[in-house]
């Protein structure tokens, strides 16, 4: 590579970082892609580096319990974490739209109007978290023992849920502007404090008393709170393309409700998916604590190389939003194909690593011979079908981005409640193959998904959705 070229990758980066304003439907695609998901990327491996460091203390208490704590609230949070994404991906869809048509006085009407829609969803599961917290973790098959000394953790991560709604949803509208900049920056602010605030909560430091599991869930929602302020300060100062002024304040049910009808599929499709990782880890939870510490460490890691592609699919959906609001199917659809191979060489990479480094890179987590195993096992098993993922993330995405969130959703209602769950209960239990039966049945449904994806995708419906 020349001094030249490495130069001007060098000034892409630059670019891309500072956030600059860019009319991305005139671009040439490469570039589009390159300043889109470097902010984007770099956003989702600082959530993976707050996933894999906060586990990383947690797992230093010594107590498996703790991290099976971790592991079952997960599966419970991931409910959260699917209706926020459902309503991110409305967001990001209209608002890009809109963008995409020059149209920002109602791209910032819009994102206000998410925003309302968060806030109503999140008083709901704040009332949930806080008289239902125990019940919940019994249902997931946690021991009493386990209730009795960390369930404090679930209760703050259920009832501080708004600061997770909110973190996914004003950085959906900031991407559909193409602000991905402001979306790193304010998920940069939220895990460095959560990072920094982990271990002082966890095991106490001078005035703060030793917490444990419990104060992991503090530091979170602290953190995670001050990032929300950020994108708060952002969207009144109007130093971004959204701004909100008084006349964006005002409730429009007409759009709420198109918003609810784009964002339904979205968050169908993903509660779909994570109704499924909920019976996975109840699957596994038959198989005690040992198996479940070794999944959510495994998880953890697996979730540090995830996040990051989705970084390039969340590009992939942006481009699409705004191309089709600018009337360049075509370029919608170019920009996805190139997104999905450049996804598949990241996570190519990514699993030739896990295959060859798994034990290594397990133990800078736990020295337990159970809950190695197991975590190796997982991590081996599961990355087997990345090839197939990194098109089918940026394919879903795509479809989301168009406003097409209805073929996802049956995509994954079959693919996971049909297919995957039994496969993985047949695997497990019937044939009696254990825990490896459950990492299989991810690994094989989710290519299949993909693979269904892909041939419906190049049959172009998506570009004829109107938002």
């Amino acid at each position: 590579m020349t001094t030249s070229k490495v130069t001007s990758i060098f000034r892409l980066f630059k670019q891309a970082i500072k956030g600059e304003q860019q009319d991305y439907t005139k671009l040439s695609i490469d570039r589009a892609i390159f300043l889109l998901s470097i902010p984007m990327i770099l956003e989702m491996i600082m959530e993976s580096l707050f996933a894999v460091v906060d586990v990383y203390w947690v797992s230093q208490l010594n107590d498996n319990d703790a991290v099976a704590t971790v592991g079952l609230t997960e599966s419970l949070l991931t409910i959260i974490y699917s209706i926020g994404i459902g309503l991110s991906m409305g967001a990001t869809a209209m608002v890009a739209r809109r963008v995409g048509e020059k149209d920002i006085k109602s791209a910032q009407l819009a994102a206000m109007q998410s925003i309302y829609f968060g806030i109503g969803i999140s008083i709901v599961i704040t009332f949930i978290g806080i008289f239902f917290s125990e019940s919940l973790l019994r249902w997931m098959g946690a021991s009493q023992s386990l209730i009795d000394n960390h369930s404090g953790y679930t209760k703050w991560m259920l009832t501080g849920n708004l600061t997770i709604l909110m973190l996914f949803l004003i950085n959906a509208i900031f991407r559909g502007a193409g602000d991905a900049s402001l979306a790193m920056r304010s998920l940069w602010v939220a895990n460095i404090l959560n990072i920094a605030l982990g271990p002082i909560f966890i095991f106490g430091v001078g005035p703060i008393p030793r917490l444990g599991v419990e104060g992991a869930a503090i530091a979170t929602t602290i953190g995670r709170g001050c990032g929300v302020l950020f994108q708060l300060y952002y969207l009144l100062s109007g130093k971004g393309v959204i701004k909100i002024n008084l006349k964006s304040l005002a409730i429009r049910w007409d759009i709420i409700i198109r918003l609810f009808k784009v964002s339904a599929g979205g968050t169908g499709q993903f509660l779909i998916a994570s109704a499924s990782w909920i019976f996975l880890v109840r699957i596994l939870s038959t198989f005690g604590s040992t198996a479940v510490a070794g999944y959510t460490i495994a998880i953890r890691l697996i979730v540090f190389a995830i996040l990051p592609a989705w970084g390039m699919a969340n590009a992939a959906a942006t481009l699409v939003g705004q191309n089709l609001g600018a009337g360049f199917p075509d370029r919608a659809e170019k920009s996805v194909w190139r997104a999905a191979f450049l996804n598949m060489i990241f996570l190519g990479i990514v699993t030739i690593i896990f295959l060859l480094f798994a034990r290594p890179l397990l133990q800078l987590f736990t020295d337990d011979v159970n809950v190695l195993q197991n975590g190796i096992l997982a991590l081996q098993v599961i990355c087997l079908g990345y090839i197939f993922y990194a098109y089918g993330m940026v394919i879903s995405q795509s479809f989301n981005g168009a406003g097409d969130t209805r073929t996802p959703t049956l995509i994954n209602f079959f693919g996971f409640w049909l297919f995957q769950i039994p496969l993985a209960y047949s695997l497990a239990i019937l044939a009696g193959v254990g825990t490896t039966g459950v990492y299989a049945a991810i690994s094989i449904a989710e290519s299949a998904i993909a693979v269904v994806g892909i041939i419906i995708f190049r049959k172009g419906a998506w570009k004829a959705v109107k938002i």
